[in-house]
């Protein structure tokens, strides 16, 4: 996709959603860490149904610890790999306590040296959490990157780094919400809805369905 296209498609995006949001509830970064652990594999919808309860109750690394493994995974088990996501919240939280003061590091390394927290994971928490302009790629957001030509490649690390480069500067704090909202709601794997679509004229998708 061409640079003047790429400005105008985040424009358009900007102009129907000036302020998008992650859809995983969380009340603060250390709610938002454990969030997103759990939504590896699982839709935000389910991993919001069993976190309600849970952070009711429980809101920091400390309280984690003492409600322990076996009753996280009483709140948690509607959710798929459960059990290993369970474990590795808690060795997270308590390695959280250990070196961090229990507070979230503001540190990519830091955060991938814990337990459940890859690459991905971590983009979402610097992004949301502390405002750095990263751009976590799942799913739908490598979907987007190689549909629309905005940023081809053939793995996830691929499209981010076309992403960091092909989009501008000025875009990027959000860029990684708009696309995975986008891809979520609009540009869905089986059939996307081309007609709805707000950048279709400049996506490059030679296979759009009819408007």
């Amino acid at each position: 996709m061409q640079k003047a296209k790429i400005e105008k498609f985040f424009k358009r995006l900007a102009e129907v959603n000036p302020a998008p949001k992650g859809e995983l509830d969380h009340i603060d970064p250390y709610t938002l860490l454990v969030a997103v652990v759990l939504s590896a594999q699982a839709t935000d919808v389910g991993v919001n149904k069993a976190t309600g309860p849970l952070f009711a109750q429980v809101k920091t690394p400390e309280e984690m610890v003492a409600l322990g493994e076996g009753r996280l995974k009483d709140y948690v088990k509607s959710i798929g790999l459960y059990n290993t996501k369970a474990k590795n919240i808690i060795r997270l939280s308590r390695i959280l306590l250990e070196k961090h003061q229990g507070r979230v590091p503001d540190d990519r390394a830091a955060l991938e040296a814990l337990p459940g927290v890859g690459r991905k994971t971590a983009n979402v928490v610097l992004n949301i959490a502390f405002g750095h302009p990263t751009i976590a790629v799942d799913t739908h957001v490598f979907r987007v990157g190689n549909r629309t030509g905005l940023a081809p490649g053939k793995t996830p690390l691929e499209v981010e780094k076309g992403l960091e480069k092909n989009i501008p500067d000025r875009w990027k704090q959000h860029a990684h919400h708009w696309l995975i909202l986008h891809g979520r709601h609009v540009c869905k794997a089986r059939k996307p809805d081309c007609g709805g679509c707000v950048i279709r004229q400049f996506c490059g998708f030679r296979d759009k369905t009819a408007f």
